[in-house]
């Protein structure tokens, strides 16, 4: 089952609770590639491959070109998400906490961005709308065969993109260690530029879905339709998603650039290329599978990786552990928000 945009155009003028939920989904998708992207870039930036106009320029394009042809491929990711709760049987009610997850996830996420943490956008989107499933449904409102795919993708991600980035720096060193660092400089300068474009296709490739399979939950929502097994992304959502992606990362993000890209380790040429690549693969594999990993995490554990193959004290551990931490309080902090706001907006809506 898909969704014609007439159709969806035709709703949006006379549901209310739609044009919020409409509104909050391109707003956290407008901060996602505003907060997360640049964590696609930060790399290619701290080793002065790109400056940080140009490197944005990049980013945006090739988030556009991983949201729209990734999901024409495979939106597994986007079925996990849309399967992850239960909102119940009222569409109405449902379509109130699913606007009230979303604020949560926007305010969490501009938060995050004003500390300049790499907080993951994927996990605050998993715990805001998990919570207010929670508020309406109880236990019975997590399905909990998709929450352990994102439990997988936790452990996925921390553990692919650390090992990942650790053997393709070492592999690499050995290749070139006989060659002389001024000569391989303007390859890897090069190869960097190539290297930070496939991580930012593959997080609009992993992240775009996400939030389409919880833009198209709030459309079946609002149309009372809230039991639907299948369906197919349109083309018209998939070409919105990317324009807003891209838009949010054209607005910059220096701030998690400089945290992930400057301050957690100091990168060479050829180690930034190595951490692009490895996190670019460990996210190809994840959405192949099916599986919603996020990629903050996948490219900050990629860059600890590529650290730690010289020697673990060259990762600054202090600015890992904020992260860490950052990681840590995302599921119940931002999973808490929603399940409050959930009563909050029943409140507002329902009187």
């Amino acid at each position: 089952m898909t969704i014609r945009i007439i159709d969806f155009l035709s709703q949006l003028s006379s549901n209310i609770p739609l044009i919020f939920t409409t509104l909050l989904t391109l707003g956290v998708i407008l901060v996602n590639g505003w907060t997360d992207a640049p964590n696609a870039i930060a790399t290619c930036v701290s080793t002065r491959s790109l400056s940080p106009k140009h490197a944005i320029i990049m980013a945006a394009i090739f988030n556009f070109l991983g949201v729209l042809f990734m999901t024409m491929v495979n939106y597994s990711v986007a079925k996990t998400l849309f399967n992850m709760v239960d909102f119940g049987n009222n569409s109405y009610n449902a379509l109130v906490a699913l606007c009230a997850g979303l604020f949560a996830i926007v305010v969490w996420a501009t938060a995050a961005w004003l500390f300049g943490i790499p907080t993951s956008e994927s996990h605050a989107l998993i715990a805001g709308v998990t919570g207010a499933a929670y508020a309406l449904q109880g236990a019975k409102g997590i399905n909990t065969d998709e929450w352990n795919k994102v439990l997988y993708g936790l452990i996925m991600s921390t553990i692919l993109g650390f090992s990942a980035g650790y053997l393709v720096t070492k592999t690499i060193g050995l290749i070139c260690k006989s060659m002389d660092r001024q000569k391989t400089n303007p390859f890897f300068q090069k190869a960097q530029i190539l290297g930070s474009g496939a991580m930012a296709f593959m997080h609009g490739a992993q992240d775009g879905q996400k939030f389409m399979g919880i833009f198209i939950l709030g459309i079946f929502l609002a149309q009372g339709q809230g039991d639907i097994d299948n369906f197919k992304i349109p083309i018209w959502m998939m070409i919105l998603c990317s324009l807003i992606m891209a838009l949010g990362t054209s607005l910059g993000g220096y701030r998690i650039i400089k945290t992930v890209g400057m301050e957690m380790v100091k990168l060479d040429r050829y180690q930034g290329f190595s951490a692009d690549i490895a996190a670019a693969f460990s996210l190809f594999m994840a959405s192949i599978l099916g599986i919603p990993v996020s990629t903050t995490h996948t490219k900050t554990t990629a860059i600890m990786g590529v650290g730690a193959s010289k020697r673990i004290t060259n990762v600054n551990w202090i600015v890992v552990k904020d992260m860490v931490l950052a990681w840590i309080l995302t599921f119940p902090g931002c999973g808490l928000m929603g399940y409050l706001m959930a009563f909050l907006f029943m409140k507002l809506f329902n009187t």
